[in-house]
């Protein structure tokens, strides 16, 4: 399936997102995809064809916030923690991984005329090459864009993530690029594998966990939670927009909390910024080696 969809919503579908439109519109949505293995043990099927049902159910889902306006999204792809699982259901995973990454690239006209830049947020160097090659080319072509953002957290964790912002702080201090005077909140956020990013304003998980499973826990403070009890998928609009309206009715309490964060002024230093703007240089160096690695 395309990694762009077609839009197929009937007339009636087009207004509830209209008068949704009309309210207050998260910019940014995090999903954690749940419930593909349930999904096949329930309807008799291999696990990876739960899994290729959850490819198709994302590719619907970005298709809908799309249409919502939503500007953002992010998927909870593929965890560290999923390595432990069989290997012949990791090997599953990872081969089809490797074909929808190539399909992204087989659309890359699509892509560009689209706008989306595409992210991959998460510890690359546990993937294969081949899959590792297949990223960096879909980072490197898509940077540019800017209509749209699509972030897919793989071979991620939160632990991982804060664990590499604290060494780069830490090598940062080593090299005489930073003081530990330096060394705030603002700092680490910048550190961290979502830095381009804001926040997300919501964040739905399905499948009825109602955990965070090691997803985006130092962004999500003042995050909209929507759990839902459908599994991954069988997300369909309907509980969508029911998150997007639940989001609208918590909007003014979640406002009050961030003005009052907010009121916390940041201030950046020469020596901040000079390090947060050599160490992206250093990731976007070593993204452009693995790219040019494969030509």
């Amino acid at each position: 399936m395309s990694w762009i969809r077609d839009n197929t919503l009937n007339w009636f579908q087009h207004l509830a997102i209209r008068i949704l439109r009309t309210g207050h519109v998260p910019k940014h949505v995090a999903f954690i995809m749940d419930g593909n293995r349930r999904y096949a043990s329930k309807n008799g099927i291999e696990k990876i064809e739960g899994h290729t049902k959850g490819f198709d159910k994302f590719a619907e889902t970005l298709q809908w916030c799309t249409d919502l306006g939503i500007q953002e999204v992010t998927f909870y792809a593929f965890s560290i923690e999923n390595f432990k699982r069989k290997q012949e259901e990791v090997n599953g995973l990872l081969n089809l991984a490797e074909q929808k990454f190539q399909r992204l690239l087989d659309e890359k006209d699509k892509i560009r005329k689209h706008g989306l830049c595409v992210r991959i947020i998460g510890n690359l160097s546990l993937l294969p090459q081949n899959i590792q090659e297949l990223i960096a080319e879909t980072m490197i072509l898509t940077k540019e864009h800017n209509k749209g953002f699509l972030n897919i957290a793989f071979a991620y964790t939160s632990r991982d993530e804060i664990t590499h912002a604290i060494k780069d702080v830490i090598e940062g201090v080593q090299n005489g690029d930073i003081l530990s005077e330096d060394i705030d909140e603002n700092l680490i956020s910048n550190c961290l594998y979502t830095n381009y990013s804001p926040n997300p304003d919501l964040l739905i998980r399905t499948s009825g966990e109602v955990r965070f499973s090691d997803f985006l826990m130092w962004q999500i403070s003042n995050t909209c939670i929507y759990f839902t009890t459908v599994l991954w998928p069988e997300f369909n609009l309907w509980e969508f927009l029911n998150a997007i309206f639940y989001y609208q009715r918590c909007y003014s309490d979640i406002q009050k909390v961030i003005k009052i964060q907010n009121m916390k002024q940041i201030i950046q230093n020469s020596r901040q910024s000079t390090y947060i703007d050599k160490l992206h240089h250093k990731r976007q160096i070593t993204l452009e080696r693995i790219y040019l690695s494969n030509i």
